[in-house]
């Protein structure tokens, strides 16, 4: 989708379709008092006959309105008295998505947008622009891999955003351009989320990898096998995979950006379980389709890198996917069994369905490699943050308050939250084991944040987050990945490259 800003008059500027968000109080913006005026009191006519009421995410689609250049007039309400009060931020994107959604269903190519019509709590122009170009672009997604009929693509091409301030369109710009390319990542995560698992397995996200790389030349891909894993004494994370035919590999992306090399990379690590049964702890069997979803951790990184790439941020960023498939056979690891990992440690294995953490635990040491600033991995890790926080805000753990402070914040201006938890001792004792340094569960209660505190065992020598975003990586109706975190990381990122 192409997206432009310029200074332009709403009711001559030719378009497919002009949208005008509208207030459900009693006084017309500036804006729309315009529109109605040339329209001869349309506006006003739909509100008395109660066609459109102004409540956020109502839309009204007019055709050939009168003295307007345009085909169509959508109206989306917006919920509040616009020029008075002013929405939220998470409004906004209610409002936006309504307006996709609507368009999404009409023949229009092009479409025209004044942001200045609504005013943003703590978000400006530029934030506006950012997530309209965000949320229409990810509304252009569509799964098409392994269907026989490809579902319709969308007729919307050109979005154009006006300004009645020439002085703006700088910032709008780079809002467009900023959020197109969030959306891009998002979408690319999106995509190997919804893949089967008997597409997507660890030598496919390997293949990607590579090929990010030879696509993107700021971008240099490592891919390390089993035997690589074996001589680094990476017992926790091939103990994961000892019950596939399908071979592991630890998946690593270097993004340089800085305009210094010796610069302080941020390393992010997703959880890459392309399947996962549960192992010899086998899962239910209802829904266990969903858990080809178990990947949306290095999913994320994948999307991350691509959004990087496309924007070239000025930071150096490195994604580290440790990828696997879980699978029990006479071979798999059993309850009860003890492995050492990369830092030698040793694991007592009560549960192989806890085997999100068993990758991690090693990827994160072999992070420290990479003398990084700082480490968030990316984990669809435990049922029970869904519990916790449904799928609304991702689970985050931290050893450091500044970036649980810094990433909180980039959650509520991306519109991607998260919720802060607890890294207490008292949920570290949980994990004691009588036959090794630690067992892999702990217990029944707080199981999201036990699963953190065996992360956190890992993390001593750096700064390091840990997202749970085991509620939201995915819906199950409509089913669909939804590309989460990518929005929080890039605006984290984007904040540190400065």
């Amino acid at each position: 989708m192409k997206f432009t800003a310029r200074h332009a008059d709403v009711v001559t500027t030719r378009t497919d379709c002009l949208v005008l968000p509208l207030s459900s109080g009693k006084d017309l913006s500036a804006t729309a008092k315009k529109i109605d005026k040339a329209t001869n009191g349309l506006i006003s006519r739909c509100i008395k006959a109660g066609d459109i009421n102004g409540k956020a995410g109502n839309a009204l689609l007019l055709h050939e309105p009168p003295g307007l250049a345009a085909h169509r007039l959508l109206l989306v309400g917006v919920g509040v008295g616009v020029g008075v009060d002013s929405v939220s931020r998470q409004g906004f994107l209610k409002i936006m998505r309504a307006a996709a959604q609507a368009l999404s269903k009409t023949p229009a190519t092009s479409a025209l947008f004044d942001l200045a019509t609504i005013k943003i709590e703590q978000g400006d122009t530029q934030w506006a622009a950012q997530h309209l170009a965000r949320l229409f672009t990810e509304s252009e997604y569509r799964y098409g891999h392994s269907l026989s009929t490809p579902q319709p693509a969308s007729r919307l091409k050109h979005i154009t955003v006006i300004s009645p301030h020439a002085k703006q369109l700088a910032a709008i710009k780079a809002g467009l351009k900023y959020g197109a390319a969030v959306a891009n990542g998002t979408n690319a995560a999106r995509l190997l989320g919804d893949l089967p698992g008997n597409t997507c397995n660890p030598a496919y996200l390997a293949s990607q990898a590579r090929a990010l790389g030879r696509k993107h030349p700021a971008i240099t891909t490592r891919v390390l096998n089993e035997k690589q894993m074996a001589e680094l004494k990476m017992g926790s994370l091939l103990s994961v995979t000892a019950g596939t035919e399908q071979p592991a590999f630890l998946i690593t992306m270097e993004y340089r950006g800085a305009k210094t090399r010796t610069q302080q990379p941020v390393a992010l690590v997703g959880k890459g379980v392309t399947f996962d049964s549960g192992g010899i702890s086998l899962k239910p069997g209802a829904k266990m389709d969903e858990m080809k979803y178990d990947m949306c951790g290095a999913a994320s990184v994948f999307g991350v890198m691509q959004a990087l790439a496309e924007l070239a941020l000025p930071i150096n960023v490195v994604g580290i996917v440790p990828a696997v498939e879980n699978l029990p056979s006479g071979a798999a690891t059993k309850p009860g069994d003890v492995v050492t990992s990369m830092s030698g440690q040793s694991i007592e294995i009560l549960n192989t369905d806890a085997e999100g953490r068993l990758i991690l635990c090693d990827a994160l040491t072999y992070a420290a490699r990479y003398k990084p600033s700082t480490v968030i991995d990316i984990a669809t890790l435990t049922g029970a943050c869904v519990v916790a926080l449904g799928n609304h805000a991702s689970g985050l753990f931290s050893n450091n308050e500044e970036l649980a402070k810094q990433l909180l914040a980039a959650g509520q201006i991306s519109g991607d939250r998260a919720w802060q938890m607890p890294l207490w001792e008292e949920y570290d004792e949980q994990l004691k084991s009588n036959f090794a340094d630690m067992a892999n569960i702990g217990g029944q209660g707080g199981g999201s944040v036990t699963a953190a505190c065996f992360l956190g065992r890992f993390t001593k020598d750096y700064r390091w987050a840990h997202l749970d975003i085991a509620g939201t990586a995915w819906n199950s109706a409509p089913k669909g990945a939804t590309g989460r975190p990518v929005p929080l990381l890039m605006e984290y990122l984007r904040n540190q490259a400065g």
